[in-house]
């Protein structure tokens, strides 16, 4: 069987239940900048290695991040079940994650920081940015067919950024790069504020 198949020439391409849409609509824009941030994990996982302490928490999120995907190619009004089961702890995994890793490291960050530091902590940094455009795509589809968006995948999208902004902390804490701060969090400027008053 080949890999092409032509029908996507005229610039639509196929979704659960037999439609097809242009490729450029919300949805198909959704799940591309998606697939894109997962592509960029996986760039990630080749520069960890094997035995990275990484390895096996990236590899769920990429496979909970198909499911995902897979849910969002399915339109509200689509007859057809999507097979792939829900990931519907993701959220709550990133956020056990984040507080594991943020436990173990030397300092909180009270600061916006400027994205950088090494090629894993620079890496980390891409995906975060990647994600955040995939969840701005993931809102716009939120607007034409909100039920095809469940609230997890929303959830979980959303804390995968945070998740990837300490995962790029971490990579520089444990080497001992100096992180380059900006400024500080918008709630740190205030609560400094109204100490001084």
């Amino acid at each position: 069987m080949n890999i092409y198949t032509r029908k996507g020439d005229t610039g639509k391409t196929g979704v659960f239940g037999g439609k097809r849409e242009f490729k450029d609509s919300p949805r198909i824009h959704c799940i591309g900048t998606l697939d894109e941030a997962n592509s960029t994990i996986g760039l990630l996982r080749s520069k960890l290695g094997n035995d990275h302490e990484w390895q096996l928490n990236l590899q769920r999120i990429q496979k909970d991040m198909m499911n995902m995907m897979s849910h969002l190619a399915r339109p509200s009004d689509s007859k057809k079940e999507n097979p792939n089961p829900r990931p519907t702890d993701g959220a709550v995994f990133c956020e056990e994650w984040i507080d594991a890793i943020e436990a173990a490291m030397s300092a909180p960050s009270d600061y916006f920081l400027l994205p950088g530091g090494n090629e894993i902590s620079a890496l980390c940094h891409v995906c975060r940015t990647q994600i955040r455009r995939g969840e701005r795509a993931l809102v716009t589809l939120m607007h034409e067919d909100p039920e095809c968006v469940h609230d997890y995948i929303a959830a979980y999208i959303n804390r995968l950024s945070d998740l990837f902004f300490i995962l790029a902390r971490a990579e520089m804490d444990k080497f001992g790069v100096a992180e380059e701060k900006w400024n500080l969090f918008l709630y740190k400027r205030k609560k400094k504020a109204i100490q001084k008053d």
